[in-house]
């Protein structure tokens, strides 16, 4: 089992890394000037040369990626307005439209997205699994078709439209809003009500089909037929040897959906005005701040390979037969 968790460790770092040097050569090598975008129509020479000293793009490329890497690391310095200062690893780089580290702007807006994130996960998972293993144990019945068929509603609506509607009609709802939790945990959580539900609801539709499907196949294996045949209760039989049979296809889904969440959730953000990575990126992209957008695509990298790995693992406590192999 430890050798198959070095070689996931060891492909997910190759990963990354192949990310960043794609990505940086997409940002900073594009056929476009990236200094005299930011500048604008009315740039004077010297503040073009300002921002592409404070961006290293008067460097050699190579020598851009590695200074870039070493301050992954180790840190480096960096030049803006004249001022040579010190940027503590991992350094990202400074946005020159906002005027501060971009370490400092991501750390800013990563708890956000991430208090929506995980909040809304809670909310899908408990109604979703919950509602998909009742579904299962009266499959056919018209409860059944009304949980499938409201799943089938709910999902076909495009989740902007969905938030949308909540930030427009739902006014029972608390003002949206963020609050650190460390400030104030009681308006935290009021703050994040409206996205919490919508990233919820339009999840747990999902969920509730694939713990359906994956509970169904896993009440007529033959273990759960033993086990009910020596008499153990119905509802053990079901909660404690069918579900977690079943829940390992969901913990792969639930992996992945929650990186792409993490790193995606730009719709919520927006809507009910969360400064969150998605927001800081989108703003980034208008801006044409390479760096800050540099800096959420590796993130986004990153998280995604982490909960690749993490899933992975978790095969291997959920289904033995990963770990044997």
């Amino acid at each position: 089992m430890l050798l198959y968790i070095l070689r996931r460790v060891l492909s997910a770092i190759s990963v990354v890394i192949v990310t960043l040097v794609a990505s940086f050569a997409l940002f900073f090598f594009a056929p476009t000037d990236p200094a005299g975008v930011i500048c604008g129509p009315r740039c004077t020479p010297e503040r073009l040369a300002n921002i592409e000293q404070s961006l290293d793009l008067d460097k050699p490329a190579v020598q851009q990626i590695a200074s870039y890497m070493k301050g992954l690391v180790v840190g480096r310095e960096y030049t803006s307005g004249g001022v040579t200062q010190h940027c503590s690893a991992p350094c990202m780089g400074y946005s020159y439209t906002l005027g501060q580290p971009v370490t400092k702007l991501l750390a800013n807006a990563l708890p956000v997205t991430i208090s929506i994130v995980i909040g809304g996960a809670v909310v899908y998972l408990t109604f979703g699994i919950l509602a998909g293993t009742i579904a299962a144990q009266v499959r056919g019945t018209p409860m059944d078709k009304f949980t499938v068929g409201t799943t089938l509603v709910i999902a076909s609506f495009p989740y902007f439209v969905f938030a949308l509607l909540v930030a427009l009609y739902a006014t029972f709802l608390p003002q949206s809003g963020w609050t650190p939790f460390t400030e104030n945990p009681w308006a935290w959580a009021t703050g994040l009500v409206a996205a919490w539900l919508c990233v919820g609801v339009t999840n747990a539709a999902s969920y509730t089909r694939y713990s359906r499907a994956s509970m169904i196949e896993s009440l007529g294996q033959d273990f759960v037929r033993t086990a009910t045949s020596k008499g153990i209760s119905r509802r053990r039989v079901v909660y404690r040897h069918g579900l977690r049979a079943a829940l390992t296809p969901v913990a792969t889904i639930f992996g992945i959906d929650l990186a792409f969440q993490l790193t995606g959730a730009i719709f919520t953000e927006s809507i009910f005005g969360l400064p969150g990575l998605g927001l800081l990126t989108l703003r980034a992209f208008g801006q044409y701040d390479l760096p800050v957008l540099m800096g959420g695509v590796l993130v986004g990298s990153v998280v995604l390979v982490v909960m690749n790995l993490i899933v992975d693992i978790a095969y291997t406590v959920l289904d033995p037969r990963v770990r044997l192999g």
